[in-house]
């Protein structure tokens, strides 16, 4: 056994290494997530009595429960935990699959890990490194929320953060299972985020359904379990009886998958490819490459539509007269009203993470480049930018597909006019395309810092989500683009100069990326 894991300490480093920019900022933003809300949350609820009402409010109104869970305590620990432990938890999830697919399947998928294993490296070492690079950043986070909190109650603050700590490991061993089992780095991250999101609707099925967190559907989900630890109200230790157990089984089965075999190989064979003529371009192949993934995006963004639809009677109920919670509310959905504030907030949330989708739909270039899949296409009578003007079609046109059904979703759940909110959710177009004209200029100027467009991504949520909570000046806001977009809908008048300007903007950093892509050199 010795012998399989040999030169686990340096695979380790060089991970860590590679990940010098990426993780800190995952571990950043979990962190950030939860430690943003105590004082914003004091400010709102002041006083025992409010805090009282709220709770009544929260675990009465099932689609509120459906999101963030039910509040266990009025304390403003309790109270942090119940706003953002499942939230952390679930980006706690996806930095861990992030980084153990990245070391373990994408490695192999390049021939990296090929050309590493012909040294002294054991067979499993890189399942190894990996699941310990997920364990550091697991464990950055948690430490983090523990030390943060600690002044809120030692015991709770431990317990949230080991809590999230514990489901993104949960969650990092899953992916290890799901990159021995794919063919892809595309396909284990598919798998395992797919995974992140059935925990999350299982809990939210089983919390709309029932108070208290009583519903079976909610045991049934690793987010469920973080609920249950109830950080900062009387916790339940005993819980991490049940992470450690899953964790131990799955990282069990990703080891015995993985001695069972070859480097590159995978238990779930690749489909054979559309019989000959079916893709007469290069848009059509793009096409056939991201087709599965705007649809599990175009179908998610429906759903979350129609719930954050369906919540507004009831985020309007919870509002009631606590000035600080509206006055929140109308600095990110505008003076016009709680409920179409409340929708207005919900398209432009809807629009920061469609950003996310738009990122992933260009950098698809780049693994199609360090795949050294684009050179053989490329040496055929295709030219640069077909090929890449294919991915990006798909790119700009499919977040513009998501973001009218999330609009439509919005219109069914609070069955109002769909016109309105389906023009709310594509006013967040310009901006959106702004971040993906970004990541295809960094794409083709500087490929090897492409990942940064995640950073940008991601920066955009943060300050979308957090920066009104803080009340973080204007010129800080304004440094997202979404910053800048009409409030929608209840807007006395379409704004059309921010709306042009940013498609203009994006326009242009288009075209400079495809210029830079045309002069540059492939990889190798």
């Amino acid at each position: 056994m010795k012998d399989q894991l040999a030169g686990t300490g340096t695979l380790l480093r060089l991970a860590l290494r590679r990940d010098r920019v990426m993780m800190p900022v995952w571990i950043m933003v979990v962190a950030l997530l939860v430690l943003s809300l105590p004082a914003s949350l004091e400010s709102v609820y002041g006083t025992a009595a409010e805090r009282a009402r709220l709770l009544t409010t929260m675990n009465t109104n099932g689609s509120l429960r459906a999101l963030y869970g039910p509040a266990f305590g009025d304390s403003i620990g309790a109270l942090t935990a119940w706003r953002g432990g499942i939230f952390a938890g679930v980006l706690a999830g996806v930095m861990s699959l992030v980084v153990v697919v990245r070391h373990t399947r994408e490695e192999e998928e390049t021939g990296r890990q090929e050309m590493l294993s012909a040294a002294m490296v054991g067979r499993r070492a890189p399942l190894t490194a990996a699941l310990l690079a997920a364990l550091t950043a697991n464990g950055l986070a948690a430490l983090l929320v523990t030390a943060g909190l600690a002044g809120r109650g030692a015991g709770g603050a431990l317990a949230l953060g080991l809590g999230i700590g514990a489901t993104g490991m949960l969650f990092a061993a899953l992916a290890a299972i799901a990159a021995q089992l794919t063919e892809s780095a595309r396909l284990a991250k598919g798998l395992a985020g797919a995974l992140v999101g059935a925990a999350f609707v299982l809990r939210a099925a089983g919390d709309a359904g029932s108070a208290g967190g009583s519903s079976v559907l909610t045991w049934v989900s690793p987010l469920g379990w973080l609920e249950h630890v109830r950080a900062f109200a009387a916790e339940r230790w005993w819980v991490f009886a049940l992470f450690a157990a899953a964790v131990a089984v799955q990282v069990a089965a990703a080891y015995a998958l993985a001695g069972r075999r070859d480097v590159g190989m995978s238990f779930l064979p690749a489909r054979p490819g559309p019989a000959e003529g079916r893709l007469g371009s290069a848009g059509a192949l793009a096409w056939r490459l991201q087709r599965g993934s705007l649809t599990g995006w175009s179908l998610a963004f429906l759903a979350a539509g129609v719930v954050f639809g369906g919540m507004t009677d009831g985020a309007t109920q919870l509002v009631g007269d606590n000035e600080r919670t509206r006055e929140i509310i109308e600095r990110m959905g505008g003076r016009s009203g709680i409920a179409d504030a409340f929708l207005a907030t919900m398209a432009g949330m809807l629009g920061m993470i469609a950003a996310l989708y738009i990122v992933s739909a260009v950098l698809r270039l780049s693994g199609e480049e360090s795949g050294q899949r684009a050179e053989p296409l490329l040496a055929n009578a295709v030219g640069r930018l077909r090929w890449a003007g294919g991915h990006l079609a798909v790119a700009f046109g499919g977040s513009a597909l998501i973001l009218l059904l999330a609009g439509l979703g919005l219109g069914i759940g609070h069955g109002r006019d769909v016109g309105a909110t389906v023009g709310a959710t594509l006013a967040q177009l310009p901006a959106v395309w702004v971040i993906g004209a970004l990541a295809a200029l960094l794409y083709g100027a500087a490929p090897r810092y492409a990942v940064a467009a995640w950073a940008v991504a991601g920066g955009a949520l943060t300050l979308g989500w957090i920066g009104p909570a803080l009340n973080l000046p204007q010129a800080a806001l304004n440094l997202s683009p979404f910053a800048h977009l009409p409030k929608l809908p209840g807007a006395e008048a379409l704004a059309w100069a921010p709306l042009l300007v940013l498609t203009a903007l994006a326009a242009a950093l288009l075209a400079a990326g495809l210029t830079a892509l045309r002069r540059r050199d492939l990889a190798a």
